[in-house]
């Protein structure tokens, strides 16, 4: 049950700002232990003496840490208490981010790093849940507030990282700096620990069972599972790419910032266009359309207009929104969108998973971005046609299991 089921429901109570202060400031932390390394992946990769392989394992941690920690989040929560939780994942979240620069170490770095991402995958699963909980007549707007909180953070960590590094001169700073704000948005949380939900104590084992049964669902999980590899992949590799094509460090920052700033306004206008459909084909055609123009650019076209392949791959990445609408538009009760929802987002980080350590693997192997870039060509075909698929306007609970 909410907290604020007995508040007054004519008016925005001080404990509802105290709630919509907690997931923005914790939205705003979700993405910074993954953003802030990109930039600087150069520069790491010398000082801790990290391979090819080491740096695509880096930029691989935060799809297997979301995958594996966030299926057994609703299962932690009801032992824990969802507020409990949230607050020992920021908590979690900064200690990881402040050991890795502490520590002049590949291994240590690697280790703590997973630590981080284990606290941010936690708050994925955990923040929709307390928007439904919380504020059910005002899911849509919450929503918004989210995306829109956790775009401005994946923002930041990219963007002002490298000018952190120069002004400082030293990257455990422009690193370090992140864990100061994890433990700035762990504040409402403490005070919220006074209005711990009740723990639902009941199984939810059978819904993730049944989804195993469902085409739709691993559809929906293979094409999420497309648009987080390309999205990891672009932002761990982004930014070396450009550096490889000619670009210094801050100007691939930058153009890194502009990208992932960009998914502001992708995530608010993706969503208000497709529900305009009652069949999303035509919005996964368009997005796959600005993906293909987009990297084919950055791949054959000139380096200078790098910016313009940037700001075309950064639309194409409005299908994370649209994978996220599907999870409740092919739904017809909360129940089913619950379980799809983690049976989608955890299998679909695993599959994830093998995109960026396959990146640095093909070009440790062959020092250029070919192979990569075809690798890249190939997702998209499986996006396309999966796409396809679950844009169509129908339900879950309306197809026949697998093997009938």
């Amino acid at each position: 049950m909410s907290v604020l089921a007995q508040e007054s429901r004519g008016r925005t109570t001080p404990l509802a700002w105290l709630l919509v202060l907690g997931i923005v400031l914790a939205a705003l932390n979700l993405r910074t232990a993954v953003t802030s390394v990109g930039p600087l992946l150069d520069q790491l990769s010398g000082a801790l003496g990290m391979s090819s392989v080491g740096t695509g394992l880096l930029t691989t941690l935060p799809v297997l840490a979301f995958a594996g920690v966030g299926v057994v989040t609703p299962a932690l929560a009801r032992r824990v208490g969802e507020h409990r939780l949230l607050l020992l994942a920021l908590l979690t979240l900064g200690v990881g981010m402040l050991v890795r620069v502490l520590v002049e170490s590949a291994p240590v770095f690697l280790l703590s790093s997973a630590v981080a991402l284990s606290g941010g995958a936690v708050g994925n699963v955990l923040i929709p849940t307390l928007i439904k909980r919380h504020f059910p007549a005002r899911t849509g707007i919450m929503t918004t507030v989210y995306t829109t909180a956790l775009a401005t953070g994946t923002m930041l960590a990219a963007a002002a990282t490298v000018p952190i590094e120069r002004a400082s001169g030293d990257w455990h700073i422009a690193l370090g700096v992140w864990a100061a704000l994890a433990a700035v948005a762990a504040i409402p949380w403490l005070a919220l620990l006074r209005s711990e939900p009740e723990r639902d104590a009941g199984s939810r084992d059978s819904g993730i069972r049944r989804m195993l049964g469902s085409r739709m669902a691993w559809v929906i999980a293979v094409y999420f599972g497309t648009q987080s590899m390309i999205a990891y992949i672009m932002f761990g590799w982004l930014a070396a790419i450009l550096v490889d094509g000619g670009y210094s460090t801050s100007q691939a920052g930058l153009i890194l910032g502009v990208f992932t700033a960009l998914n502001i306004p992708v995530s608010a206008l993706v969503p208000v266009v497709a529900a305009r459909f009652q069949d999303q084909r035509p919005v996964v055609v368009g997005l796959v359309v600005f993906y293909a123009a987009g990297f084919l650019g950055l791949w054959l076209g000139p380096i200078s207009w790098a910016m313009v392949w940037a700001v075309l791959i950064s639309v194409g990445m409005g299908s994370f929104p649209l994978a996220l609408m599907m999870l409740g538009l092919r739904t017809r009760t909360p129940e089913t969108t619950a379980a799809l929802s983690a049976f989608g987002q955890s299998g679909g980080y695993l599959i994830a998973g093998a995109g960026p350590l396959l990146v640095g693997v093909l070009h440790e192997r062959t020092g250029d971005w070919t192979l990569p870039y075809l690798l890249i060509f190939g997702v998209l075909v499986v996006q396309l046609l999966t796409g396809l698929y679950a844009g169509r306007d129908r339900y879950l609970e309306d197809e026949r299991p697998l093997g009938q």
